[in-house]
């Protein structure tokens, strides 16, 4: 029997890049596939839904079921539009993945506050919105799911020139923790992909000028394994996906260092002298 069979999957973003490499391996894989796409650019100016109809069109092709959808992650009626979509097709919902997002780099001194906001509001807003949504309707239902969000390697060890971003990506770290820990009495699995792939919003950076072994490819089994069976007690994690390497992201805590003495208030010059230890992993 196929992992996905009997199974409805929304998957935002989808109609390019990762997100079609998804839709197409769980309707490969049986599931009824809703495959959002706004179709904008990628600064997330403009809108074509022929993005995702073309998608929806080569699923079908290979005998699956699908339909698209084209509404914005980022507002409250987009989020309840995307899931509309997938009732009113399918009836349910069992697999929500959040992978919508636009890109406007820039340094910290250059960023205004227009491309801040617009980041900011596709993925971490648009993933808040998406996921309260889902969680809903999975609750209503009353038989579980899988919520799976989209954070990056920038957001858990920042990068250059990517402040925004950056920081929605660490907020959805966030997000998927408390959110895995809230909706576990309701059977609401929740988890995060920190990907690195050649994409359409990354082809033109220099680490991907000649790479061809870290594709959406790569990346679509790992959204396959959360949205399945094969992972129901798994919840809270985030996996990080490079080419063929898998790993876990996880924040840590050194062991630190107590301070000395009946009040345990450090003055500033021990924390100077004491630094090393304090910090150390």
């Amino acid at each position: 029997m196929a992992l996905m069979e009997g199974k409805v999957a929304v998957v935002t973003g989808a109609g390019g890049g990762i997100g079609a490499a998804t839709a197409e391996l769980l309707a490969n894989e049986g599931a009824k596939v809703v495959v959002n796409d706004l179709g904008g650019s990628r600064d997330g100016s403009g809108a074509d839904s022929s993005a995702a109809d073309e998608i929806v069109a080569r699923i079908r092709e290979a005998g699956g079921e699908a339909v698209a959808d084209a509404h914005s992650v980022a507002t409250p009626d987009g989020a309840q539009g995307i899931l509309n979509a997938a009732l009113e097709a399918f009836g349910r919902i069992d697999v929500w993945i959040n992978n919508a997002g636009i890109l406007r780099d820039k340094t910290l001194l250059k960023l205004e506050e227009a491309d801040w906001d617009a980041v900011i509001d596709v993925h971490l807003k648009g993933s808040f919105l998406c996921t309260q949504v889902a969680a809903r309707q999975l609750r209503a239902q009353g038989d579980g799911g899988s919520i799976i969000n989209t954070t990056s390697v920038s957001g858990m060890l920042g990068n250059f020139g990517q402040t925004n971003y950056s920081a929605a990506k660490a907020g959805i770290y966030g997000l998927t923790r408390t959110a895995s820990i809230e909706l576990q009495r309701f059977e609401i699995r929740v988890n995060a992909v920190a990907p690195i792939a050649k994409t359409r919003m990354t082809e033109d950076l220099p680490m991907f000028a000649k790479v061809e072994t870290m594709t959406p490819q790569h990346v679509a089994p790992v959204h396959l394994f959360l949205a399945s069976d094969l992972s129901s007690e798994v919840t809270g994690q985030v996996l990080s996906v490079a080419g063929g390497k898998l790993a876990a992201y996880k924040v840590v805590e050194s062991p630190g260092r107590f301070k000395e003495g009946s009040d345990g208030i450090w003055e500033a010059s021990e924390i100077a002298e004491h630094f090393a230890s304090i910090t150390k992993l």
